[in-house]
């Protein structure tokens, strides 16, 4: 069982540099990409056939077809993904973009493009610690992906040494 992030962006500029951000998190986390909603909802069905967890969604919101926020807020309406960290990338939402997202889609967290590296990566690390510790996840498996002192004190706070 791996921790799946879901990359959802039409761009493919700007989805090839997210994906390059977080190259360094690809040997214990599952990097999966979406350029629009329909495919993103495959991807979303082969993480979970698979038996992987999808525990982050990094969308961005001006898309074709259905928005990334719309997206989000479908998430956040269904079982399966209720629970995925929500994390909007975006340069282009407005006020009540944002809004909707925040209390529809309960997002987590907002990236204004255009962002840096160490930013991201700190982010996602960030919100993958959230759902390793909200699930009871057993965090050494994922030790190289989320925040150093919160898993080691999951670690020692659960005695897991599994």
């Amino acid at each position: 069982m791996r921790l799946a992030v879901l990359v959802l962006e039409d761009e493919p500029e700007v989805r090839a540099a997210l994906e390059r951000d977080l190259m360094a998190l690809v040997p214990t986390i599952r990097l999966e990409s979406a350029e629009d909603v329909t495919d993103a909802r495959e991807v979303v069905a082969e993480i979970f056939e698979d038996g992987d967890l999808l525990a982050l969604a990094l969308c961005d919101h001006r898309l074709p077809g259905t928005s990334g926020v719309d997206f989000l807020v479908e998430m956040a309406q269904h079982q399966r993904t209720v629970d995925t960290r929500k994390v909007l990338v975006t340069g282009q939402a407005d006020l009540a973009d944002t809004v909707k997202a925040v209390n529809e889609a309960e997002l987590d967290r907002y990236i204004a493009k255009p962002w840096t590296r160490e930013e991201l990566v700190e982010i996602v690390s960030e919100q993958l610690t959230d759902y390793v510790e909200i699930h009871g996840i057993n965090p050494l498996p994922h030790l190289a992906v989320l925040e150093h002192d919160r898993a080691l004190h999951m670690v020692r706070s659960t005695g897991r040494a599994d």
